[in-house]
């Protein structure tokens, strides 16, 4: 279910070969994604797409801790380690990613999913401890410092040194990054390095050239709900922000656009989007006529012609490019087996807490998109595009204590959103994947646990750093030892709105 892109930041791709770009060289990338984007129009009215099994996919990705519980920069030892190519390397050093094996939703899939994941990552965990390093599954690292991003915190990679150099001569100065929350954080950063603080968990869902477009918007209605009810990223170097800073600081940590482009209105690489769709080639289409190349990497196909010789194009420039495009929900060209097929990406949520929270997040995703894709008449056409990207803003800044825009409803709190309309529509859509009782239950039941309790992985992470403040320590302590607990929490698989603040324990 890998997408193989070179610059995507949940992706492993392929090496580029260098960091400096001629101009004839970039003029000659800029006619080979125009010609892989008509190539990929006659494909969508022509070419058997696969989805007839549809394949749902997974990536997580996870950061390095040291015994402290301080960022650990030694993803290279610890992958040698796991030695397993599910796992990969990440932007930081200190970050790594798990892809988990695509598979089909029905019966009861997922519980075997979620004891196949469990298994990987304590094992993982295993070989990772020889190194002197915990694997934590959270959005954004709450120990994290700048100091940290100081020295050597990029992983060795030369298609990661030219997505940092392309992005900086893209921009022409220094990124300011300035993000107002309880406890506002503002500084300048001449990296992409606040970028690899991201750790996200990433859906696919493989669908049908005709289905496409219903399942991106419905996807887009969903993003809002989705993040409210899993935010996990309250703290950035130390400050308190967002619910999901995670959301803020990677628009803000990629961003190419100086002040004076913003004002004129060009578009962000990181983005929510404008409109509503009819069919997949309005994304790859707004793609490549509003976003310039970053890593203009040419192949040597000739996709008109494999595709006039009976061959599925890979269409190499076009995949390059939707990669450096950061879509909340992206699409996704692949080709596995010689057979081309379409995904939706969803790249919402961030990682965590624990592995029975991100499967309770990825069936409460699949079934409310089964049913918001197949209505009769579908909730996009009775809500407007900004409405959606307002409770995708509102839902990042304040989680699971957001108000939401629902058509029908009006402006209602998350957990009376979930628990009156998407937990039922949530079921349905599951019931249609011929998903196993048992399975629904015990995700559904996850869920709604959270809407009901108003715990997610953001408000423990707040509530415990306080009560831990309030009895004297100070922050940097308070931080790391909410993240010791964390990680103790994460490893008993018991989902987070049942987790208290652990002072039955004895503070270390």
């Amino acid at each position: 279910m890998r997408t193989r892109t070179l610059a995507d930041n949940g992706g492993v791709g392929e090496e580029v070969k260098g960091t400096g770009y001629s101009g004839a060289h970039r003029r000659e990338y800029r006619r080979k994604v125009q010609q892989c984007l008509d190539v990929f129009e006659t494909m969508l009215a022509q070419s058997s797409f696969e989805f007839e099994r549809p394949l749902t996919g997974m990536e997580i990705e996870c950061n390095l801790v040291d015994s402290a519980y301080q960022p650990a920069m030694s993803n290279q030892e610890v992958l040698q380690a796991i030695a397993d190519p599910a796992y990969q390397t990440e932007l930081g050093a200190y970050n790594i990613e798990f892809n988990v094996p695509p598979r089909r939703l029905p019966g009861r899939a997922a519980l075997e999913l979620e004891t196949e994941v469990r298994a990987s990552l304590n094992a993982a965990e295993t070989k990772a401890n020889r190194h002197d390093a915990h694997i934590v599954m959270i959005g954004i690292l709450p120990t994290l410092l700048p100091e940290h991003l100081a020295g050597h915190w990029m992983s060795e990679s030369t298609r990661y040194q030219a997505l940092n150099d392309s992005i900086f001569t893209a921009r022409g100065e220094d990124i300011l990054i300035d993000i107002v929350g309880p406890e506002r954080l503002s500084l300048q950063t001449a990296s992409i390095a606040p970028e690899s603080a991201c750790t996200s968990m990433q859906l696919h869902l493989q669908v049908s050239p005709a289905d496409f477009a219903q399942n991106w918007n419905a996807a887009q209605v969903l993003a809002g709900p989705q993040l409210a009810l899993g935010a996990n990223s309250p703290y950035f170097f130390g400050h308190e922000l967002w619910a999901e800073t995670r959301i803020e600081l990677f628009a803000q940590a990629t961003d190419t656009r100086p002040d004076e482009l913003k004002a004129q209105g060009v578009r962000p690489r990181v983005w929510f989007g404008e409109r509503w769709i009819t069919s997949i080639f309005d994304l790859f289409e707004e793609n490549v006529r509003y976003f310039p190349s970053l890593l203009p990497e040419l192949s040597d196909e000739d996709p008109v012609r494999e595709l006039a010789e009976g061959r599925t194009p890979k269409l190499a420039e076009l995949r390059l490019h939707n990669g450096t495009i950061y879509r909340w929900n992206r699409p996704v060209y692949d080709v596995v087996h010689g057979r081309p097929h379409l995904r939706v990406e969803n790249r919402v949520l961030p990682a965590g807490p624990t592995v029975v929270d991100m499967m309770a997040n990825a069936a409460f995703y699949y079934g409310t998109l089964r049913t918001l894709s197949e209505e009769d008449r579908p909730l996009w056409t009775k809500m407007s595009f900004p409405a959606a990207q307002h409770n995708f803003v509102q839902a990042a800044q304040h989680g699971i204590d957001a108000r939401l825009y629902w058509p029908g409803l009006g402006e209602v709190t998350a957990d009376e959103l979930v628990l009156r309309q998407l937990l039922p529509m949530a079921d349905e859509g599951l019931r249609r994947w011929e998903v196993a009782a048992e399975v629904r239950d015990r995700y559904l039941g996850v869920i709604e646990g959270r809407a009901k309790t108003g715990r997610n992985g953001a408000t423990w992470q707040v509530s415990t750093v306080r009560a831990l403040q309030e009895r004297g320590m100070a922050r940097p302590a308070a931080l790391a030892e909410m993240l010791r607990r964390y990680g103790t929490r994460m490893h008993s698989n018991e989902p987070v709105h049942t987790w208290d603040e652990g002072f039955e324990d004895q503070v270390d």
